[in-house]
């Protein structure tokens, strides 16, 4: 048996890892039965030789010296253990409340962003040795905030996460399953984890987190160098661990790369979850040399040329010119692509704005263990409209809720990522057997979990016979997101949340930039995913506000529209209220405030739900205003007024301190058909029928024999003639008068000698007017009179 080895027509100097053109460059590599020293292992095929062709490095100059950085965030807080529930019965969590943890103080300045072991050792040994510092030392990449909100870091199990999503029940721990089931867990299919750098504990994190958690065990290897690709197929009877070195050129490497603790932090992040959510899937972790954008792009076409699988990629670089250019990477035959799309706040990353990839966001998720979850936007995930990338085919059609795009946006879809809502990850420091627990997020945690889910549906596909899923878009856009039953029950969209400030940075209804098409409902996604007719939609429940007072009792009927009778539930709910068969939400006794309520609505024969948020505002309940004021009146003349009132409801008048015959009418007005000579003080209450509030305005009544006396006769003119018209006002023993005119048409004026006030209109317009006259004099009282002015 021969075993060639690689060759290049022409030498090639190293810094550049620039190639030959394909025609004049075979790169064959082969092995029998994987070497002397590693027999070959189940899944590998026997070849004599195997033959790779490798793509021109198509890298602009500038872009040889990018380096990719690894997306994921960490807790600032070691976590206790998780308990050993799930270690005998691996879904006994799945219906319990995550756990809480509050962050130590010298933990609270600490940046999330790429956060590792050593800083959380680092700052915790020197707050032993010196007493918490005002200020801890902040982690070297300023863009990522502080743990922000109440200081507590919530903590998901591997049971939480997939009963969250509606992942189907892990098998009995102990268990193999096989055939159909066995298939519903990934057996017989691989992911590719592409990350730079070596995890030398990688295996023993594994061990750990699947021990803890009864997760079904990994077998553990290294592929040697002159292994035989493409790879067999992947086992069915279990999981397996494959670690592979790679090279730049695409190849496989005889020796580990450098050992770096933020990726190897990622890699076992990444690791770990592909796992969770596709428990016997082949795991294919490819460890590229260094960062740089060739050796990771080496590492992609490894993977490539292993065979068919899933490609998770937890990493990004700024998105250039350059996208393009070696977008065909990610073209291989029966390879679905999944990349983080960053953990910064808005902004477009490579590889996630690749067409051919599919982008994952990141949510904050709550999940109490029973119930819908509920989930908004991650304030750090990526997502954007591309610079340079153009808007691919399915996105061109219109997404839903928003339409088109100007050019390839980011993300495609969502899961959970924020590190204050984390997930268990394991990790080992090289040299220790000593496991630590983090609380990880970042989109370089849902990208995994994406790509968990992708593997699931290339198994169902391959029981129906069907080609596997590949790029993926067109299944997601076209039957699953473009058809309305489809999405709502397939999808959770995620309405709530921004990344920035920018005027697409917020979450909507339908497609955005941060979460995509939203987070999966695996139940219904994945039979779409795998060829299944359409299902019967699920309920589809209508956001809305409502808005209610303290102490009224506040309902309000939730909007569904379902195929079949349904059965509401609500969470987020504040104490006292309910919702009925019927769908009316009550609450007796409101309390000032503003909640989030979920409505859920399940439907009774498919099982499918739907869930609409309801923001509900109560405010305190504001007492009438009631606004006091003189009054001036004449002995014997009918006096009548109506106080100027505000109020909310329907109110009920009081007076108090009326002299007699004076009385307050049901709409307020306050009459005396006989007023007698004299000053009064009279309040008027006003109480509000359905608070019980009440407000008081009191008005200074004055009756005397005396007063203004306005003379005035109405006045009638001629358009476009020139109009006069005289007032007289009178006001015996009075020290001074004070007038006022309202009602005045444009273009009148007036002049006063003595008591007489003339009007003068000297160009008047068609119309009938009135001339309101008040006139009170320096005894408060007045007169009013009101003049007609007839303009024909």
């Amino acid at each position: 048996m021969n075993t060639h080895m690689p060759r290049r027509r022409n030498a090639v100097s190293a810094p550049h890892r620039r190639w030959a053109a394909l025609a004049a460059l075979p790169f064959v590599l082969a092995a029998c039965g994987g070497g002397g020293a590693d027999p070959q292992a189940p899944g590998e095929v026997a070849s004599t030789t195997a033959t790779l062709q490798l793509e021109p490095d198509a890298l602009p100059a500038g872009a040889e010296a990018l380096a990719a950085q690894p997306t994921f965030h960490i807790a600032p807080v070691v976590l206790e253990a998780p308990d050993d529930l799930d270690a005998q019965d691996a879904n006994r969590s799945a219906s319990l409340a995550p756990k809480f943890q509050q962050v130590p103080q010298e933990f609270k300045a600490l940046s999330t962003q790429r956060l590792t072991p050593s800083v959380l050792d680092e700052t915790l040994a020197k707050a032993v040795r010196l007493g918490p510092a005002p200020q801890a030392k902040a982690l070297q990449d300023p863009v990522a905030a502080p743990l922000a909100g109440t200081g507590v870091v919530t903590t998901y199990s591997v049971a939480q996460v997939r009963a969250a999503y509606g992942f189907g029940a892990l098998p009995a721990v102990g268990t193999l399953p096989a055939g159909a089931q066995a298939a519903q867990l990934g057996a017989g299919q691989t992911v590719y984890v592409v990350a730079a750098r070596h995890n030398p504990n990688v295996a023993a994190e594994l061990a750990a987190f699947n021990q803890k958690f009864g997760l079904p065990p990994c077998t553990p290897r290294v592929l040697p160098a002159a292994t035989a690709l493409p790879l067999g197929a992947a086992p069915v009877g279990g999981c397996e661990l494959l670690v592979a070195y790679a090279t730049a050129a695409g190849g496989l490497a005889p020796a580990a790369p450098a050992y770096d603790e933020g990726w190897a932090t990622e890699i076992a992040l990444d690791v770990q979850w592909v796992h969770a959510i596709a428990p016997l899937a082949r795991i294919v972790l490819l460890e590229a040399p260094d960062p740089s954008l060739n050796s990771l792009l080496g590492a992609i076409r490894l993977a490539n040329a292993m065979g068919p699988g899933v490609v998770s990629m937890s990493f990004g670089a700024q998105e250039g010119a350059w996208t393009a250019s070696v977008d065909s990477v990610f073209t291989a035959s029966g390879m679905t692509y999944l990349a983080a799309t960053g953990d910064s706040g808005a902004g477009v990353s490579w590889p996630s704005v690749s067409p051919n990839v599919i982008a994952v966001g990141g949510t904050t998720l709550t999940y109490s263990g029973t119930g819908a979850r509920s989930e908004v936007s991650w304030s750090g995930t990526g997502g954007g409209t591309s610079t340079f990338v153009a808007t691919p085919t399915y996105q061109q059609a219109l997404l839903p809720g928003v339409g088109s795009v100007a050019r390839r946006t980011v993300a495609d879809v969502a899961m959970n990522a924020d590190p204050s809502t984390g997930q268990y990850v394991a990790v080992i420091k090289p040299g220790s057997t000593a496991v630590q627990w983090l609380s990880a997020g970042g989109t370089s945690l849902a990208a995994p979990m994406w790509a968990g889910l992708s593997v699931l549906a290339n198994a169902s596909r391959e029981q129906a016979s069907l080609q596997k899923l590949g790029s993926g878009h067109a299944l997601l856009y076209g039957q699953v997101g473009a058809v309305p039953g489809n999405y709502a029950s397939a999808f959770a969209d995620i309405r709530l949340g921004s990344h920035g400030t920018c005027s697409t940075c917020s979450a909507r209804a339908g497609y955005d930039q941060l979460t995509g098409l939203g987070t999966p409902n695996a139940g219904a996604l994945l039979p779409l995913l795998a060829g299944a007719a359409a299902p019967a939609p699920a309920p589809v429940v209508t956001p809305a506000n409502i808005t209610g007072l303290v102490g009224t009792p506040l309902t309000f009927t939730a909007s569904v529209t379902a195929s079949n009778p349904v059965t509401f539930s609500l969470s987020g709910a504040p104490a006292g209220m309910s919702i009925n068969s019927a769908g009316v939400v009550s609450w007796p006794a409101p309390v000032a405030g503003a909640y989030a309520v979920t409505v859920a609505a399940k439907d009774n024969k498919t099982g499918l739900s739907g869930q609409g948020a309801y923001s509900i505002s109560v405010a305190a309940p504001v007492a009438p205003s009631v606004t006091g004021a003189s009054i001036a009146g004449r002995p014997g003349v009918a006096l009548s007024f109506k106080p100027v009132v505000v109020a909310a409801n329907p109110l009920n008048y009081t007076l108090a301190g009326a002299p007699s015959g004076m009385v307050v009418a049901a709409d307020g007005t306050v009459s005396w058909p006989k007023p007698v000579a004299g000053s009064y003080s009279v309040t008027l209450t006003a109480k509000d029928t359905k608070t019980g509030l009440t407000g008081q305005g009191v008005f200074k009544v004055q009756i005397a024999a005396a007063g203004p006396v306005i003379t005035a006769a109405a006045m009638v003119g001629t358009a476009g003639q020139p109009l006069t018209g005289t007032i007289t006002i009178s006001a015996p023993g009075a020290t001074s008068l004070s007038v006022s005119i309202s009602g005045v048409p444009l273009g009148m004026g007036f002049s006063a000698a003595g008591s007489t006030i003339t009007a003068i209109w000297p160009k008047p317009v068609a119309g009938n007017y009135q001339l309101v006259v008040t006139a009170k004099d320096s005894a408060g009282l007045s007169a009013q009179v009101t003049v007609p002015v007839t303009i024909k």
